[in-house]
């Protein structure tokens, strides 16, 4: 019987952490990837040993499925610039209509590298966090931008490569039902206590939703989500 795999793009945020769970409890074998990037908000990546350690020691359904991890650095966003993720800006709206946290091309580079990882390590299913529901209006991050670049990665690599995308079409509310329905409580405590979605990567003030400076576009997006999958839950 062939082993199904699964690489995921893991960053050590809420959305990344609730893909990871939905890789573990779809596929036979998953593996994670991470990049840094020069992102400012680095402690997104320290975050990611502690998920995967604490993942493997309290979901045991999951821990002989969960495989190798991977970090690439990838200096080209940080040298190229002009985001608020990379340089010692302000998060402002840009002329474009677009926050300034938009790094341009981000995805399209992690997407690349991940399926030239995948292709060496003989995993042709990738699993990214891409939502265009609750979301920033980032154009790499929309289902026609991700299912263009399965394509052209498909056809680069001369073999079939597939993205899934579970969080494509829900909000932040039903991201956390989601993290319920996958592992219980568990692993919404888990989001809570350890996943960093900050931009600012603020790891000195606790909410009820998780640590983060409490005012940028992804912490109002996770608290925003929170709390509405909270009051439909006790109702």
């Amino acid at each position: 019987m062939t082993k199904t795999q699964a690489l995921v793009l893991f960053s050590g945020g809420q959305d990344s952490t609730v893909c990871l769970a939905w890789a573990l409890a779809r596929f036979d074998h998953v593996e994670t990837i991470g990049f840094d990037y020069g992102q400012r908000h680095a402690a997104e990546l320290a975050a990611r040993p502690r998920l995967l350690s604490a993942i493997k020691a309290g979901f045991p359904q999951w821990a002989a499925r969960l495989g190798q991890d991977h970090l690439i650095p990838l200096s080209a966003p940080r040298a190229i610039g002009g985001s608020a993720l990379t340089d010692g800006m302000a998060i402002e709206m840009g002329r474009d209509g677009l926050p300034n946290t938009f790094v341009p091309g981000r995805n399209l580079m992690f997407l690349t590298a991940a399926a030239a990882l995948g292709y060496r390590r003989g995993i042709a299913d990738l699993v990214g966090g891409m939502c265009e529901t609750d979301f920033s209006g980032y154009p790499d991050c929309r289902n026609d931008t991700v299912q263009a670049m399965a394509s052209a990665l498909s056809l680069g690599l001369a073999r079939s490569v597939r993205i899934h995308t579970p969080l494509m079409y829900i909000d932040k509310a039903a991201t956390w039902a989601l993290a319920q329905e996958l592992g219980g409580s568990a692993l919404v405590d888990l989001i809570v206590e350890e996943s960093v979605t900050c931009y600012e990567g603020d790891r000195s003030r606790r909410h009820d939703w998780g640590y983060g400076c409490g005012v940028c576009p992804a912490c109002d997006l996770r608290a925003k989500g929170f709390q509405a999958y909270r009051t439909a839950a006790q109702s």
